[in-house]
């Protein structure tokens, strides 16, 4: 190595290497993977030398090394990779070695060590996708290296990619050189698995042990409940995300986060679970057997996050377990769950710098509760970094905040106003005098508050009224929702935008963006729960929740009204995005005995309940309107009643559904004036009637709603009582008029903004009339076309309809085991989901059933539909496309009928 003072500075590239495989190497030989192993640290020492390199750390067979430039670190990767190619190796294979290369600022330690640089985090996950033999490139590193290439070296784009730091996405380059290969798997990022682990603004620190320790707690067989306790703060969420990310391998079918920190209601545990699977409440008696049928096959991890605030609902977690012998539970909690199955692991603060002789300064630089100080303080001010004149007041502040990392990142979030020392004098002044929480709470749960409330005595009187506002939304805001519920009346209404960006700035306030890319922003649990004591202590705050009941109420009545116009996803998105508020907003409305208002919410969640399969908790709100209540008007108890029956209708619970459905029908009729509650009130009785075995009856409701929507010239409503009056017609084989009726539908619908939601219905309708017809090749095309629409719209009660539908004609056709694969992976669908298709669909998928079974024989039957069971959705509907796709191509196909 080099002399420290010639290690590069300032703007340096890093350079990672890593021998792939090298474990079960080193088990097959050990003598000759020494020698192996010795010979590749030769190679690399000569090429890193030879472009001017500084090897700084040696762990194992990888090696760290440091460049002045971008160039020179590609040069010595492409040198290296060159060499080991070259090699004669003397084992059964050749040693692959995989190479990144990333550049960032960069000060070495007085040891000559980059610990404290950030990129570091960020390159090792870099070089964890890359297969033996290749060389990545960040997009920072490719932008300084691709100036003065050689003729015989390019950059590939490899595209965005997310690593298991759980960081933003990192545009990824592969150099492409004479003599080496070029072509290798898709990169082991993200995107390769099923999860929703969600995007991290900072690197997990300090914590590698601890995330080892809980990997391999899950790995273990009889492990299958994993509960991380600690107070807030500890980092337990940060933690959990970072195991789970080492365990998406163990997972083939994902790894899944719930957020429970909004939720304060036990019964909300599994619905929130269902919606984060995707699970829809079905005709099953309870959505925990809904969720047990999806989960039982599935080789499963849940991450379920702040559940101390529904320790009630624990046992529900027992029932999974239970059911679903292949799947795992990750828990975060503040107390044990007390479960039989659980298995507690404390996290403890961060690792603290000892109190007597202090440390060597690069030592202490390791000391993970100051590293985190030090990174975090480097976010807010880059040129920081630990020093002789700055160390002993570093240490001390970790060690006056417990190592709690929630009170460190506040502290380190002062450090542009207050230098360390004088950040410490603060500290010591301002912490023993502040009150707040039970003196008998456990000392570090009382620093934290207490930091918090330090921090929060730092902010100016404005920035603290804003503070204690965002209080009550739950789950998040976005700025126009901040200005409309905490800006405030004249005289003096809150400068929002310059507040919340100062609240970032200070680490109170969490920025995110939504699902369009707007900005979003939220608490962390634990400090929110300081920003509602404050609100409820304050003489505002029912003014404050009552705004923030308003401002959701009008908003989810815009987006209703938008739903029966538009089918844009993004409006259910927006309704998604804010279900922690709206739900907030419904607790405060009941409380406050506004009943009116309550149900007027619950109305307006009409659509997102349905689409979204979340029909208990629905149900729950919107049968309040049963009763009559004068204080209620008649138009707000008629939608409510109209969205209770439809979701009655969806869980199977056909004749209840039809009451409200009668009940709404009756409340528009007795309140005279026309609007379009009467026609969609009509359409959910009428189908209702027809799932009881009276089409006569669905048939004149449906005409009499039909006629309402067009003299309201409502072409939604018109375009969706003609499709249903389109399948009852195809129920009673009557062709001819579901095809007119279905024609007269066909130019309304395309000029609504995308398809209606009833339209997968239609195609599936349309698509029965072409098999019927003999016209198999534009059934195929009409179930690809309602397939791709409910899968996009993520739907999945069509999807159910398109998989029979499909099979069907592949049994006709002879593709007698691809139809019953999709049999099975339908029938499976159908009991996580349910399905809305036609009047028929039970008798008609009982008759597809039987015509494959016949083909098949019961053994090849029972395995294809064993394999179709076991398909994920995404496997099915892609499987289900190409097979259409196949079907009209082959000679056996009959021609299309004109």
């Amino acid at each position: 190595m080099s002399d420290h003072r010639d290690v590069p500075r300032g703007t340096v590239t890093f350079l990672f290497t890593d021998i792939e495989g090298s474990i079960a190497l080193w088990e097959r030989d050990q003598a000759a993977m020494r020698s192996a192993v010795e010979r590749h640290f030769a190679l690399l020492d000569a090429a890193i030398a030879a472009h001017g390199g500084y090897r700084f750390a040696e762990i194992g067979d990888a090696v760290q090394a440091a460049f002045a430039t971008a160039g020179d670190a590609l040069a010595a990767a492409i040198a290296a990779q060159r060499a080991i190619v070259a090699e004669p190796w003397q084992l059964p294979h050749p040693i692959l070695v995989r190479m990144a290369l990333h550049t960032g600022e960069a000060i070495p330690d007085a040891a000559g060590d980059y610990h404290q640089v950030p990129a570091l985090n960020r390159l090792s996950r870099l070089m964890a996708v890359a297969h033996g033999g290749q060389i990545l490139l960040t997009h920072a590193a490719r932008q300084l290296a691709a100036d003065g290439l050689d003729e015989s070296v390019a950059l590939r784009d490899l595209g965005e990619h997310r690593l298991r730091d759980l960081l933003q996405p990192e545009q990824i380059w592969q150099a492409l050189a004479a003599g080496l290969p070029a072509d290798f798997p898709p990169l082991r990022s993200l995107e390769r698995h099923a999860t929703n682990l969600p995007v991290q603004l900072t690197p997990l620190i300090g914590r590698t042990a601890d995330v080892e320790r809980i990997v391999a707690l899950v790995e273990e067989e009889d492990c299958r409940l994993v509960t991380l306790v600690g107070p807030g703060g500890t980092g337990k969420t940060r933690l959990a995300l970072a195991a789970a990310a080492e365990l998406l391998d163990t997972f083939p079918d994902g790894v899944w986060f719930v957020d429970l920190a909004p939720l304060v209601d036990p019964a909300l545990l599994l619905p929130a679970i269902a919606a984060t699977l995707g699970v829809r409440e079905t005709n099953v008696p309870h959505l925990v057997d809904a969720l047990v049928a999806f989960l039982a096959p599935k080789r499963l991890l849940l991450l379920l996050d702040n559940f101390e605030q529904i320790i009630p609902a624990a046992p529900h977690l027992a029932t999974l377990l239970l059911g679903c012998p292949r799947l795992d539970i990750i828990v975060t909690s503040r107390e044990p769950l007390q479960l039989q199955a659980e298995h507690l692991m404390p996290v403890s603060p961060l690792r603290l710098p000892d109190s007597g002789v202090p440390p060597a300064l690069a030592e202490l630089a390791r000391v993970p509760a100051v590293d985190l100080f030090v990174q975090r303080a480097q976010a807010i001010v880059p040129s920081f970094v630990l020093t002789e004149g700055n160390a002993a007041a570093v240490a001390e502040i970790c060690r006056r905040l417990d190592g709690l990392p929630l009170a460190i990142e506040l502290a380190a979030a002062r450090i542009r106003l207050l230098p360390p020392r004088a950040l410490l004098a603060r500290l010591e002044h301002t912490l023993p005098f502040l009150t707040g929480g039970a003196r008998d709470a456990p000392e570090r749960q009382r620093t934290l508050r207490d930091t918090i409330a330090w921090s929060h005595a730092l902010l100016s009187p404005e920035e603290q009224t804003l503070f204690r506002r965002l209080g009550a939304f739950a789950g998040g805001w976005t700025m126009e929702a901040a200005e409309f519920v905490v800006a405030g009346d004249t005289p003096s209404p809150l400068d929002v935008f310059t507040g919340l960006a100062a609240l970032v700035d200070k680490s109170l306030v969490r920025q995110s963006g939504d699902a369009a890319g707007e900005p979003r922003f939220g608490l962390l649990a634990t400090i929110r729960e300081f920003a509602v004591e404050q609100l409820a202590a304050s003489a505002e705050s029912d003014t404050i929740r009552a705004r923030h009941a308003g401002y959701f109420v009008t908003l989810t009545e815009t987006i209703a009204n938008d739903l029966w116009q538009s089918t844009a996803p993004r409006l259910l998105d927006r309704l998604a995005e804010e279900q922690g508020n709206n739900r907030a907003a419904l607790d405060w409305l009941d409380s406050q005995g506004e009943l009116e208002r309550c149900l007027r919410l619950a109305g307006g969640l009409g659509w997102f309940w349905v689409i979204r399969g979340a029909g208990t908790e629905g149900r729950s709100w919107l049968e309040r309107a049963v009763a009559p209540i004068e204080a209620v008007a008649l138009p707000v108890r008629a939608w409510a009643l109209m969205w209770a029956g439809t979701l009655a209708l969806m869980q199977g619970e056909v004749a209840t559904g039809l009451k409200l459905a009668e009940a709404s029908v009756a409340l528009w009729r007795a309140h005279g004036e026309p609007t379009f509650g009467l026609p969609a009130a009509l359409v959910i009785v009428g189908r209702a009637a027809g799932q009881l075995g009276d089409p006569d009856r669905a048939i004149a409701l449906l005409e009499e709603g039909l006629d309402v929507a067009r003299s309201l010239h409502h072409t939604f409503l018109i375009v969706l009582v003609l499709e249903n009056l389109a399948g009852i017609a195809l129920v009673r084989d009557d062709l001819e008029r579901a095809k007119t009726l279905l024609a007269e539908a066909a130019p309304l619908r395309r000029s609504i903004d995308g398809p209606t939601w009833g339209a997968p219905y239609s195609l599936s309708t349309q698509a029965e009339i072409a098999r019927r017809e003999g016209n198999l090749a534009q059934a195929l095309e009409h179930h690809q076309e309602s397939i791709a629409i409910s899968y996009e719209r993520d739907d999945k009660r069509f999807v159910v309809g398109g998989l029979i539908g499909t099979a069907n004609i592949a049994a006709a056709l002879g593709a007698a085991e691809d139809a019953a694969r999709l049999l099975g992976a339908a029938e499976k669908l159908r009991e996580t989901v349910g399905s809305w298709s036609h009047l028929s669909g039970r008798r008609g998928d009982e008759q597809a059933i039987a015509t494959v079974r016949a083909a098949l024989g019961e053994e090849r039957f029972a395995t294809a539909w064993t394999v179709g069971r076991d398909l994920s959705l995404d496997q099915a509907v892609t499987d289900a496309l190409a097979l259409a796709q196949e079907l009209m191509t082959v000679e056996r196909l009959p021609s299309p009928v004109i």
